[in-house]
């Protein structure tokens, strides 16, 4: 039997293009020779559709495109996902479903059993989980179907769940094991995703067909990586991360054993490598969530502020390797603090990536609120309100270019400046996409030194010059926050580690600087609240992924 993955980029709701999509890699499965594709999770209308389930015209379009799929399947099986009504009068309408069709009908429907409802997801919210195990059998094959988070309770390890789905099907003697799924990105999954469906196989003894979604929808990048093992736990093949791939593969009864193999002789990466990388995986999926973010809501230019510092730098080069020089434009708004050499760092960073800038001088704008707010100023000592001014001025004039040009302004402030409220509301936390929102300003330097390492496209000077928001005269990041490599560890023992402060204390921290950072992360909540979406890219980012009350005071 001939197998095609076809690991493809649906869009949420967009379901012309979704159907498109699936009949063009159903046809060019068949010119291959394939005797089944195989298509991700819920591929008809796009994961996560989120509250679009609640809306009946939703479920309907989906149900259409999955008749469409049936009726053009003559002579070739189709694996795909999409979600189905609950028959049962009880429990909520829908189920997250896998239909395996073949000559105009549907063999088999398996209704997902695992439901994740953590994190950025949140499926209990509106599927039934399904209590049925059936194997199936399709051209001498037994077949057992299963869906995303159905092979992540392996021997009932997972305390979320009561059942392992495959352990409920064994009793049937599947011969090959598929999963559909919807998996996203975060830069130490990847590893151990290889690692969860590799014990599967040693588990069970079978072949394993696990086929990812890819692509970004608003914050949640899906990587992709499709994974093929054989019975004896060998990978096969490991799809690309952050690209849409059809790639097929035989299964042939050899010896009363089942073998698979690549089909072709196509270059692939070594099996498992890609995951090993961080700040490669890291760059690709940043640009995969710009690029999808831009495409999907059908815009094409990005406007930013550039400071001459090392996050606007960064993301400006992202953006440009995203969308094209010729889509991005910087603006830069030098103040009466403004260093000249943060300016011309600015200009070289422009120059050096080929894209249109243009320079606004703030000073005018500056003097005359100062003056327009002398009876509310007038005696007091200059603070963060003088401050907030210039950032509120900048994020003034760049949603004007914004709207003006049809731009969408990207965010450019970092994970450590988001998690301790360094940031401006309506200043320089305005914005529609937040970049490197996920990204701690240590792994800014990182990324920074990964895009560099061929030549010099980030200026140096500032790599090396010291973090400042130049607000007020000889302004550091230090004279408010504690150095970024004593910062950073422990917002990730708390953010992504969830440790609380007594045990990031036990851990050898300084008390009175543990208590100080994490009461900081807690009373900026409302910043958070109001800022644009966080491409994610890390095991726990800010956004749908990390829900805290506002007005919560826990300090333990």
């Amino acid at each position: 039997m001939r197998i095609v993955l076809a690991q493809i980029n649906s869009h949420i709701g967009n379901f012309e293009a979704n159907l498109n999509k699936i009949l063009e890699s159903m046809q060019q499965a068949r010119s291959e020779g394939a005797d089944l594709i195989v298509f991700p999770e819920l591929a008809t209308c796009g994961y996560p559709p989120r509250d679009f389930l609640e809306f009946k015209d939703f479920i309907h379009k989906s149900r259409e495109v999955l008749e469409r799929v049936r009726l053009e399947s003559a002579g070739l099986a189709v694996l795909i996902g999409s979600p189905a009504p609950n028959p049962a009068a009880q429990g909520k309408d829908l189920h997250n479903a896998a239909f395996f069709i073949h000559d105009g009908k549907i063999l088999h429907q398996h209704n997902k059993s695992l439901l994740p409802t953590y994190d950025i997801f949140d499926e209990y919210r509106y599927f039934e989980p399904s209590y049925e195990f059936k194997v199936f059998e399709f051209k001498g094959y037994r077949i057992a179907l299963t869906i995303c988070e159905d092979l992540w309770n392996l021997g009932n390890a997972n305390p979320l769940y009561t059942v392992c789905p495959l352990d409920l099907m064994m009793d049937q003697d599947p011969d090959l094991i598929f999963n559909i799924s919807a998996s996203p990105f975060a830069y130490d999954h990847a590893a151990e995703r290889i690692e969860v469906v590799r014990a599967n196989v040693l588990k069970y003894g079978k072949p394993l067909f696990y086929c990812n979604t890819v692509g970004a929808q608003t914050d949640v990048v899906f990587d992709g990586g499709s994974l093929v093992f054989s019975a004896d736990g060998r990978l096969v093949d490991e799809l690309p991360y952050f690209e849409e791939v059809l790639q097929a593969y035989e299964v042939e009864k050899t010896s009363g054993k089942l073998e698979v193999r690549r089909s072709g002789d196509q270059p692939k990466p070594p099996a498992g490598e890609q995951a090993k990388e961080k700040y490669s995986l890291i760059h690709d999926a940043l640009l995969l969530g710009i690029r999808d973010y831009f495409g999907k809501l059908g815009f094409k230019s990005a406007i930013l502020g550039l400071s001459g510092g090392i996050d606007s730098a960064l993301t400006a080069t992202l953006a440009v390797r995203a969308l094209g020089r010729e889509n991005v434009n910087g603006l830069m708004m030098p103040s009466r603090f403004s260093s000249k050499e943060s300016v011309e760092d600015a200009v070289a960073l422009a120059k050096n990536l080929g894209i249109r800038y243009e320079i606004i001088e703030i000073e005018p704008m500056y003097s005359k609120f100062l003056e327009q707010l002398s009876p509310i100023l007038a005696g007091k000592p200059f603070n963060v309100t003088e401050e907030n001014i210039q950032a509120r001025i900048r994020g003034t004039l760049l949603m004007a270019a914004s709207n003006k040009e049809g731009h969408i302004l990207l965010n450019t402030t970092n994970k450590s400046e988001m998690s301790v409220g360094y940031g401006t509301l309506y200043g320089d936390l305005c914005g529609g996409l937040s970049v490197l929102g996920d990204v701690y300003k240590t792994e800014v330097y990182q990324l920074v030194n990964y895009i560099n390492k061929e030549r010099e496209v980030i200026p140096r000077n500032s790599i090396l010059k010291p973090p400042s928001a130049e607000l007020r005269p000889g302004q550091k990041d230090t004279d408010s926050l504690p150095a970024y490599e004593q910062l950073d560890p422990i917002l990730y023992h708390y953010i992504e580690k969830r440790l609380g402060p007594d045990e990031i204390i036990s851990m050898g921290y300084e008390p009175v600087l543990v208590r100080k950072i994490l009461r900081m992360v807690n009373i900026n909540e409302f910043k958070r609240e109001q800022t644009a979406p966080v491409i994610r890219v890390s095991p726990k980012a800010f956004g749908m992924g990390r829900r805290m009350p506002i007005v919560g005071k826990y300090l333990g």
